[in-house]
């Protein structure tokens, strides 16, 4: 009977924090709430946020471009012209002087600073391509909150109704145990008076009945305590809280009435998945052309300059000899630049392009696979929602035998084997009906998340 029983156990991987009051809900409330307390969610929330700042340095990437270098250093201390002596020419000979690095004058203060502000022109569709990537990843880091949320939806659902079903599994185990307990005491006064015919044996059976019972009961008891601390965990009212259902028994879900074909077309629609593998090929794609883009150049425009100072040294202006430690200059300019790695770029475009290849074959299985796996829910839905009615109609005749033989045994009218057969009759058939409720509940479940048909 352990199967029996299994089925309501919940994965609980949220963690709690909460206040201590009492709070009522239904399902729908439990859902909501949970909603927006679970951590798994937030955390894909944040991640999809995260996303979008790619979007913005992707865009970024065509905005000014500022570079700014700059230092204090020393230079040589230097005084005189380019000639060891001055005038030259005139009964002197002109030769140039050759001790640049000569510290005999000292040292000398050196100030530096080098600047560029540069605007991309045309970059060949490197930026378009990886901020249309940037975009498409967002829209795939959004499917997974949409996702979990289906996930947490179907958590907190498969504890409500677990909670409902485990109230019911211990209320009627109890009104059974209690039926056995009194054809036992009655057995066992009418062994000591030798009266209504009841053997040793008879007693045996009654006794192995209760033991019975009282196993599944506390299964029962056990899965009850479960799925309500299950509850109190996934909507954030704390492990010391108090959660009250709202509804008083479970009962079946209404059975959808929605024809095949339609939900097969709301899944290939509204599916978070194929949110995913639509968005999934466009940044491949992108991606794809980016990488090839690469080997162009970038087309810009700017004004570059620089400036140097060093009070220790003159300064010398002749037009053709360049001056690091005393000079300043500025320019606009246009311009194309490379950035090759010719090696490096083909292997990142190959990769790009087998991973888009790939995605596509996942798309291709994904348009076979997502009606199949709504024709399926839907099978199960329908086939689920005929047992609940046969085996309702079953659990309502195995109580009304169990009464009435339970009767006729407390009038002395019934053999014990057969009332331990009704006993045992009326578990089962109400056990069973209790899981194939819950089985149906998490089939309607099961078939909004393959639909799409949630928040």
């Amino acid at each position: 009977m352990n199967k029996c029983w299994s089925w309501f156990l919940l994965p609980l991987a949220v963690c709690a924090h909460g206040t201590v009051h009492a709070e009522t809900f239904t399902v729908d409330q439990a859902v909501s709430r949970a909603l927006a307390t679970d951590p798994r969610v937030s955390e894909l929330e944040y991640l999809a946020e995260a996303a979008k700042t790619y979007i913005a340095e992707a865009e970024g990437s065509g905005d000014f471009l500022i570079s700014l270098n700059t230092f204090v250093g020393l230079a040589p201390a230097l005084s005189g012209g380019m000639f060891k002596s001055e005038p030259c020419g005139v009964g002197a000979p002109c030769e140039v002087r050759d001790d640049r690095y000569s510290l005999a004058s000292g040292f000398s203060p050196w100030a530096y600073i080098e600047a560029s502000v540069i605007k991309p022109l045309y970059t060949f569709g490197k930026i378009e391509n990886f901020s249309q990537a940037a975009k498409s990843n967002v829209k795939v880091k959004e499917a997974d909150v949409r996702i979990q949320r289906g996930m947490t939806m179907r958590d907190v659902k498969r504890a409500y109704f677990g909670q409902l079903a485990a109230r019911d599994s211990v209320a009627f185990l109890q009104d059974v145990q209690s039926r056995v307990d009194t054809a036992i005491s009655k057995a066992n006064g009418w062994l000591e008076s030798g009266d209504g015919g009841v053997t040793q044996s008879d007693l045996y059976a009654l006794q192995a009945a209760r033991g019975l019972v009282v196993g599944y009961l506390a299964q029962a008891q056990g899965l009850q305590r479960i799925s309500l601390d299950g509850l109190k965990v996934l909507t954030g009212v704390g492990l010391a809280g108090d959660f009250v259902l709202a509804d008083e028994r479970l009962v079946p879900l209404p059975l959808p009435q929605a024809e095949l074909a339609s939900l097969q077309a709301s899944a290939v629609i509204d599916r978070p998945e194929m949110t995913q593998l639509d968005e999934g090929l466009k940044a491949r794609r992108a991606l794809v052309a980016a990488n090839k883009s690469m080997v162009k150049p970038n087309v810009y425009a700017g004004v570059a300059g620089m400036a140097a100072y060093s009070p220790g040294r003159d300064r010398l202006k002749n037009p053709y000899v360049s001056d690091p430690f005393n000079d300043y200059g500025v320019t606009p300019m246009v311009g194309l630049k490379w950035d090759l790695a010719p090696s490096v770029q083909s292997a990142k475009t190959a990769r790009e392009q087998a991973e888009l290849n790939a995605l596509v074959e996942k798309s291709a299985l994904a348009g076979r696979g997502i009606p199949f796996q709504v024709a399926e829910a839907l099978n199960k839905v329908q086939a689920s929602y005929s047992a609940v009615k046969s085996l309702e109609d079953g659990a309502k005749s195995a109580r009304r035998w169990m009464l009435s033989s339970y009767s006729d045994f407390d009038a002395g009218l019934e053999k014990v084997d057969k009332v331990v057969s009704a006993f045992q009759g009326y578990t089962l058939a109400y056990g069973e009906y209790l899981k194939t409720v819950f089985d149906y509940n998490m089939q309607v479940v099961d078939l909004d998340i393959a639909t799409g048909a949630y928040q």
